[in-house]
């Protein structure tokens, strides 16, 4: 069997240079009260990691500390954000000529120089520092980085080392009958996509190898704020799945590291993303819920999408990238299920050859608005069905795991007792963390090769046992 390419290439890759510190060009103007409202903000500027400087050679951004008790000194002030605008382009005001009225009413600073990013009045320290973060993200938290084992802006995980969980956003805009998510954590609120990709980055500086982007429901990543446009080192970017893989694709390129995408609802945008998992930015894997396949049943759980459609996209994204790997879930027993509903079930598994299942068994979870659904089914019949539901998804899952047999993969190594010399676990592309099978690697044949936990091996699959493939380090 020719060897199957992995989606990340195999070769070493250097660990990224150490970002320069950004620069801040700073100028205070004006009484000994200014003065101290300036040191504050410097002071602050400095404990997050900002480099400062009294010119705006080579800055990134400048901040301008006014004036505006006398004719002069307004006037050099607003001269001096002038220049600052001409030399730098990116320029934050503050302090009294801030809060001075023009003509009309309005900003007198905002209507001599409307190009400015922001403008304070004085002693408005915390103001200051929102507008810098908003247009040169901090390159560290003070406080965050005086914590043990954490990850920077991450913070402190309970994974292993080597992979995490994203969080992009909380809560769901469905209300399907089985599930009562939305009375515990409420609508969709999407993360800043800026705060994302700043965690993310930390992350894979810190070691992670594999990203698992984790929500409610990440396709709709962006709707609860109309995907609105974002910042991200300084650059625009749309609140949107799409946009958040390719950018999560890029951070996690230069480390050699898997990205790795969950709980995504099969929307018909879900095909962009394809692209990306068939050029390997992005594992060519997909976490899809799609919790039944006949008509009906959706229907009754007020699922999205019916389970035709569903076929015609687990097609479409097989034929963009014949290497994608489905995992889903299922229910099996839900109120008023028939037998011939139930074999639609069975029948859509071995059709769309999901690689990947799980299934439960109706559970009446109180305050699901199910539970009120006539024909809930005695407990003997949903576990029945649960248990040949299972079969068939075993079935399936086999048949995959054999056409695996003699090709090479990359896997990420979980555990390795002695170096590998008594072999290990890890997991390929087609495996998350505690829900898929592993790859059981066999003691290393050569002396020289090693295995460590949280590193990329190459292995050759010999056979599988179960849910697991095993494989021969090479």
């Amino acid at each position: 069997m020719s060897e199957i390419l992995s989606p990340i290439p195999l070769s070493p890759v250097p660990s990224p240079s150490v970002r320069p510190a950004p620069r801040i060009g700073f100028v205070s103007l004006g009484c000994a009260k200014a003065l101290t409202d300036s040191e504050l903000i410097l002071t602050r500027l400095s404990a997050e990691g900002y480099q400062t400087s009294k010119t705006f050679e080579g800055a990134d951004l400048v901040i301008v500390n006014t004036c505006g008790f006398i004719d002069d000194a307004i006037k050099e002030s607003l001269d001096t954000i002038g220049e600052a605008l001409a030399e730098n382009g990116k320029v934050i005001v503050t302090g009294c000529l801030g809060a001075k009225a023009g003509e009309g009413g309005g900003n007198l600073v905002r209507q001599m120089h409307p190009s400015v990013l922001a403008v304070t009045g004085p002693h408005a320290t915390q103001e200051v520092m929102e507008a810098v973060h908003l247009n040169l993200p901090k390159p560290h938290d003070p406080f965050i980085d005086l914590v043990p084992n954490a990850f920077g802006i991450a913070g402190i995980k309970l994974t292993p080392r080597h992979y995490a969980y994203l969080k992009i956003s909380e809560g769901c805009n469905h209300r399907c009958t089985f599930c009562i998510i939305p009375s515990m954590r409420g609508d969709l609120v999407s993360r800043p996509i800026g705060d994302v990709l700043n965690e993310a980055r930390a992350l894979f500086a810190g070691g992670v190898k594999e990203l698992l982007v984790i929500s409610q429901d990440t396709s709709a990543y962006g709707v609860d704020v109309k995907y609105r446009t974002g910042f991200w080192d300084g650059k625009p970017l749309k609140t949107r799945m799409l946009e958040l893989v390719q950018a999560l694709g890029d951070i996690a390129e230069p480390y050699g590291a898997w990205v790795r995408l969950h709980y995504v609802y099969p929307y018909p945008g879900v095909d962009d993303v394809l692209p990306l998992m068939a050029t390997g930015k992005v594992l060519p894997y997909l976490d899809v819920p799609f919790q039944h396949s006949h008509p009906d049943v959706l229907r009754r759980m007020k699922r999205p999408a019916s389970g035709e459609k569903n076929l015609e996209r687990v097609a479409r994204w097989r034929e963009i990238c014949p290497e994608i790997v489905i995992r889903s879930t299922f229910i099996a027993g839900f109120p008023g299920e028939t037998e011939t509903e139930f074999e639609h079930l069975l029948d859509f598994m071995r059709e769309a050859g999901i690689d990947r299942a799980g299934c439960f068994a109706y559970s009446a979870v109180a305050g699901a608005s199910a539970n009120d659904i006539p024909g809930m089914l005695p407990l003997e019949v949903r576990q029945e069905r649960r248990a040949r539901f299972m079969a068939v998804a075993e079935a399936v899952s086999n048949q995959k795991l054999q056409r695996r047999v003699g090709a090479t993969m990359q896997v990420l190594v979980d555990s390795a007792p002695a170096l590998g010399r008594k072999g290990g676990v890890g997991r390929c592309y087609a495996d998350a963390p505690e829900i898929d099978g592993v790859v059981r690697l066999l003691p290393r044949e050569k002396f020289s090769k090693t295995l460590k936990a949280g590193e990329f091996t190459r292995a050759r699959i010999v056979g599988t046992e179960g849910h697991d493939l095993v494989a021969l380090p090479i």
